[in-house]
């Protein structure tokens, strides 16, 4: 099943650390959550990984380059933001509304950080400077689970329990768009070609694609019972996903072809993926590692310290 790839592991944690979120940095290191030992990660690769501690039990879950060069994340059992600058200096954000959970998070088109509050049913705003703004939702139960900037300078996000495809936007105007199946579930989103977003559908083992103007599409995997998770586009505009329940990464084309690739440790729990530095995929998986995926013919260099 993985004809076309080179897949190996790289070891930067104990089976306890979780990595979780990833991201490709501004210096060119790949930077990931460790939601189980309260810690950001960086690697780069060929290298030897590092981290930064946070407090132990704080949970940070995703990770994003902001629009001033720092890492920005979440901390979903703190519930708190954070921003560790490359040098290593740590700011952390509480917003106004208690015990919001904060999720998903994105650099917005406005120079501002955006993030979702899973646990109040509200949309994060945060300067770089560390003022808040929320935003409620119509549905205080959607769920509002990953987020990503959109082609046309609006944030979108999904709302996991509302089964549908949320816009906001810079005035804080809500949009909702109900998914066509049932219980779909969705979570990870992103940008990908022109007036057009990617997202997975957890609960329906689909991928789905939304247009600007509200058009839905929805792509069922080979296995519907893969539990998708995260999504992100390539250079190339072909979309990688995470399936967490089957222990593989996945592709889908534009035009919407789909293949699949196993992992090579069983039960790794994959979560974030990104496209890294050196042009492969990277994949973080909760058992205390990070995947390097390379598609047949990519520019890529093989690198060390792969278990």
């Amino acid at each position: 099943m993985n004809a076309g790839v080179v897949i190996e592991e790289h070891t930067v944690g104990d089976a306890s650390s979780g990595p979780y979120g990833i991201t490709t940095g501004p210096d060119g290191a790949l930077w990931f959550t460790m939601v189980g030992s309260g810690r950001i990660g960086r690697l780069v690769p060929g290298e030897e990984p590092s981290s930064h501690r946070l407090e132990p039990e704080s949970g940070p879950t995703v990770i994003v380059t902001g629009p001033d060069g720092a890492l920005w994340f979440t901390e979903y059992k703190a519930h708190r933001i954070g921003r560790l600058t490359t040098d290593g200096a740590l700011d952390e954000f509480s917003p106004p509304t208690p015990d919001s959970g904060p999720y998903g998070i994105a650099a917005g088109p406005d120079g501002a950080v955006w993030f979702t509050e899973p646990n109040v049913g509200r949309i994060g705003r945060i300067t770089t400077d560390g003022r808040v703004t929320e935003f409620p939702l119509p549905d205080a139960d959607a769920f509002p689970s990953a987020i990503a900037a959109g082609p046309d300078g609006c944030m979108w996000f999904t709302l996991h329990q509302a089964n549908a495809i949320g816009r906001i936007d810079p005035a804080g105007d809500v949009a909702v768009h109900p998914l066509p199946t049932a219980g779909a579930g969705p979570v990870g989103i992103c940008a990908a070609e022109a007036s057009t977003l990617w997202f997975v559908e957890i609960g329906a083992g689909q991928i789905g694609r939304i247009t600007v103007d509200g058009t839905i599409t929805e792509f069922p995997l080979p296995d519907r019972e893969a539990r998708p998770h995260a999504i992100t586009a390539a250079a190339d505009g072909t979309c990688w996903f995470t399936e967490w329940g089957a222990n593989r990464v996945g592709s889908i084309t534009p035009d919407g072809a789909i293949e699949v690739h196993d992992l090579p440790t069983p039960r790794s729990e994959p979560h974030g993926i990104t496209e890294g530095p050196d042009g492969a995929l990277w994949v973080a998986l909760e058992t205390g590692a990070l995947a390097r995926v390379l598609p047949a013919g990519g520019a890529g260099t093989q690198t060390g310290g792969s278990r």
